[in-house]
């Protein structure tokens, strides 16, 4: 029996509001794809984190979309490119200016390319030349710029970098490793093509991105700030015996990945309003398996670890990575809700209805009568009720 309460533990007023105004953008911005929930959450939480995000899968699987919505929402300057072999470095960083060339001075003019976004989409980002990844290398480490006599800070909160494939050259992983959390994205399912075709045929019609309702880009300031500060003497102990499981298992995770993974547990835990991780935040520790089936293998090798996860802003996430049952029932809660929540009065259309069985049915499907957490019983309670009435 589940007994774990859906309350959040030892929630702090400022940052619970800060993680409530994130909370709300991420559902506006992942209700606008199919099946990218993921891939949106996980760019809030690596922005947050104040790490980067790489995104493996096929062309057309709505990457840049997912990425794109997100920095909308969020409110930050977005630069978007994508690399190939002839690309040039000021294509990315910005030209020489050839005013102060003649002077014998190399300064590059910044002015609307990476070193001044505050979220960056990376195309094909293993494409790159030798000179554009070494500039990275230190831009996304040490968020610093620098070429010839131009040095800057840059405020870049995350890169997501895209990509078809896992590099097979040996000289590309120490790029690769700048990258802590890592999607592996599929076409959407053939059960979901019905919902594809509506949300792609209304995006498609659509001009622009619709209006954010808020810019939250200070919010995730705070949120990170929050999270550099967060307490994680509790659940360093079992952060300890989850890496040397995953080594055990043949993980290959590097101290710099092990030590790393602190900012996700850190980010998941101020997003679910919290300034003290607990074993909840543990769902984000496959992010940093390097690849898809490496993930797979972290699920299952830290199942019992990743039982009680869950996260209010990253439900999604926090489900798909952990396969826990409390995040499950947080995120069905949610989405009865929000379901009710759009319910006029009886009687309700058909439509409607067979949304409301649907949910009532996965409900019933993965929890047991004397299993269901208190909260997501009674929304199943007024579900119920919604599709009985006359």
């Amino acid at each position: 029996m589940i007994e774990e309460s859906l309350t959040p533990i030892k929630a702090i007023p400022a940052e619970d509001d800060d993680a409530r105004a994130v909370r709300e953008a991420v559902a506006v911005a992942r209700a606008e794809l199919v099946d990218r929930e993921i891939v949106s959450e996980a760019v809030v939480l690596c922005a947050v984190a104040g790490e980067h995000l790489l995104v493996i899968g096929a062309p057309g699987t709505a990457k840049s979309e997912a990425v794109r919505r997100v920095a909308h929402h969020l409110g930050g300057r977005l630069f978007e490119y994508i690399l190939g072999r002839f690309t040039e470095p000021n294509e990315i960083f910005g030209p020489v200016d050839l005013r102060r060339l003649r002077e014998g001075v190399v300064e590059v003019e910044t002015a609307g390319m990476l070193p001044e976004a505050d979220v960056a989409f990376l195309d094909e980002v293993f494409l790159g030349s030798t000179a554009i990844l070494n500039t990275l290398l230190g831009l996304l480490n040490e968020r610093t710029f620098r070429r010839g006599s131009t040095a800057v800070d840059v405020p870049l909160r995350v890169c997501v970098g895209a990509a078809n494939a896992l590099p097979e050259d040996p000289a590309l992983d120490a790029f690769a490793d700048r990258f802590l959390a890592r999607i592996f994205v599929e076409p959407v399912a053939d059960a979901r093509l019905e919902e594809l075709l509506e949300t792609g045929w209304a995006g498609g019609r659509a001009d622009s991105l619709p209006p954010a309702s808020e810019r939250l880009l200070p919010v995730v300031d705070r949120l990170a700030a929050a999270a550099r500060s967060c307490d994680l003497t509790a659940i360093r102990p079992q952060l300890a015996v989850a890496i040397r499981r995953l080594r055990a298992a043949g993980v290959p995770l590097s101290d710099r990945r092990a030590v790393r993974s602190q900012r996700l547990v850190a980010a998941a835990a101020v997003l679910d309003g919290r300034g003290a991780a607990t074993p909840a935040d543990l769902w984000v520790l496959p992010l940093i398996a390097p690849t898809a089936d490496a993930q797979a293998l972290a699920r299952d090798t830290l199942a019992d670890l990743l039982g009680t996860s869950r996260n209010r802003s990253l439900l999604h996430a926090a489900e798909e990575l952990s396969r826990g049952p409390l995040a499950r029932a947080e995120r069905l809660a949610h989405t009865g809700e929000a379901q009710l929540a759009e319910l006029g009065l009886p009687p309700h259309p058909r439509d409607e209805r067979l949304r409301l069985e649907a949910t009532l049915r996965e409900i019933d499907a993965s929890f047991g009568v004397d299993s269901v957490p208190e909260q997501l019983g009674a929304v199943r309670e007024r579900l119920v009720a919604a599709v009985t009435a006359p």
